[in-house]
């Protein structure tokens, strides 16, 4: 199509890399839109974005034109992605909220990535091809009355109301007797003098504590998907049939996610987490060692390799939404995500370096993995505490000095009371 070939077939890769660099913009601007008029909000102009670009680009009367809405694509995708994420994860109580951001959230994604060579098989138009693959996103539009806006996002800023409003139905849909009044009137002055300012992606930045969770978190995502991406982009290199290759590179992560869904529930984040990381990256380097004619060894451990990488990233938006406190998450997801778009973009020259030797790319995908794993040993544990707040309440990295402010400590009981009024999906 548009005679991609010899001179020109330098523009087949850059609209992936152009997609790459839409998924790099939504993900720096989507947590700020979210923080700022609400997560519901965001979530669905996105998904609508997202598909209606789509369903453009079936249209496409030139490379350019085409490669101009794959940026806008991008852009909707993860902006979506992230917003409903951060949604899920302060509706829910505990118990779901890792089950969601786990199973919930991952598996479906894998789902998504089985069929698509399944589609591809059968659908060679690609035309065609990419208009089955929009359609579907026609069906989130009855989800609008569905889904409700943030309790969380609605008391900090303020429309206390609402989150009432939205606490006490979903009691009443979970069979919960709940107390006449959940926001004690008392606290949500305090509450509203707290949150009522506006908070920029500089805030990130504004103690030692943050600014110290943040850059470990930057550098841990981007490493994360150099390893994830360039892992997946790989495939067509494996011997045997492509399509059967991408399906089970789409298969291998279900079991990942389960796995590390288990990790969640028993065991700490950041040991769960490393370990998943040691075991991707050690995996990869041992890949050098394998003798040139046990072809199938190598797929064994390229398959495991992108098992454990998958796992921790699964884990690492769970991990990462925990440590950040209500009034920047989805702006501390969102630069986090950035980062590891980064990195996606970065994945292909990983891959390309298997031209001058074929186990440079594990060598240094798994040094970096093995690296990133070490570094997650740093980050504070998260494993059954309570969301923080407020940027005085997140948790603290292991060595800095600590000031208590005098609003820094919470009273959990409330975080109880919902979480159990809001442990059940039934919205």
């Amino acid at each position: 199509q548009w005679n991609l070939v010899c001179e020109d077939d330098w523009k087949g890769p850059l609209s992936t890399s152009l997609f790459f660099v839409g998924v790099l913009l939504g993900s720096f601007i989507s947590g700020q839109l979210s923080d700022k008029f609400g997560r519901k909000n965001v979530l669905f102009a996105t998904l609508a974005m997202q598909t209606g670009f789509s369903f453009v680009q079936v249209f496409s009367t030139s490379w350019e034109m085409f490669s101009v809405f794959f940026v806008l694509v991008g852009m909707g995708q993860i902006s979506n992605y992230v917003a409903a994420f951060v949604l899920g994860t302060e509706i829910l109580g505990k118990s779901i909220r890792v089950l969601f951001n786990t199973l919930g959230v991952c598996i479906f994604y894998a789902i998504g990535y089985m069929l698509l060579p399944l589609f591809a098989y059968f659908i060679r138009d690609w035309r065609m091809l990419l208009l089955a693959l929009t359609l579907p996103g026609l069906l989130c539009i009855p989800l609008w009355w569905i889904i409700p806006e943030s309790p969380r996002w609605l008391i900090s800023h303020g429309r206390f109301q609402e989150a009432e409003d939205i606490i006490q139905k979903a009691a009443r849909i979970n069979g919960i007797t709940a107390p006449d009044v959940i926001l004690d009137p008392s606290e949500l002055q305090d509450v509203d003098s707290q949150k009522q300012q506006t908070y920029t992606i500089l805030d990130l930045m504004r103690t030692r504590n943050i600014l110290a969770i943040t850059i470990m978190s930057v550098i841990i995502w981007m490493i994360i998907s150099v390893g994830y991406f360039g892992l997946s982009l790989d495939t067509p290199n494996l011997h045997g049939d492509v399509y059967l290759n991408c399906f089970l590179s789409a298969v291998i992560e279900v079991p990942a996610y389960v796995i590390s869904w288990l990790l969640l529930q028993n065991l700490p984040r950041r040991y769960s987490m490393a370990a998943a990381l040691f075991l991707g990256g050690c995996v990869l380097l041992f890949i050098q060692l394998v003798p040139s004619y046990i072809r199938w060894l190598s797929i064994l451990l390229v398959m495991l390799g992108k098992f454990g990488i998958t796992s921790a990233f699964s884990m690492v938006y769970v991990y990462t939404a925990e440590l950040y406190p209500t009034v920047v998450r989805n702006m501390g997801v969102g630069a986090s995500s950035m980062a590891s778009r980064l990195g996606s973009i970065l994945s292909p020259y990983f891959v390309y370096l298997g031209a001058y030797d074929r186990f440079l790319p594990y060598i240094l995908m798994g040094s970096l993995t093995v690296l990133s794993g070490i570094l997650t040993l740093f980050l504070p544990e998260s494993y059954g505490m309570p969301l923080p707040d407020t940027i005085e309440q997140m948790l603290l990295v292991k060595g800095l000095e600590y000031r208590p402010a005098s609003n820094s400590k919470r009273n959990s009981k409330e975080e109880e009371e919902n979480s159990e009024i809001c442990k059940s999906t039934a919205f």
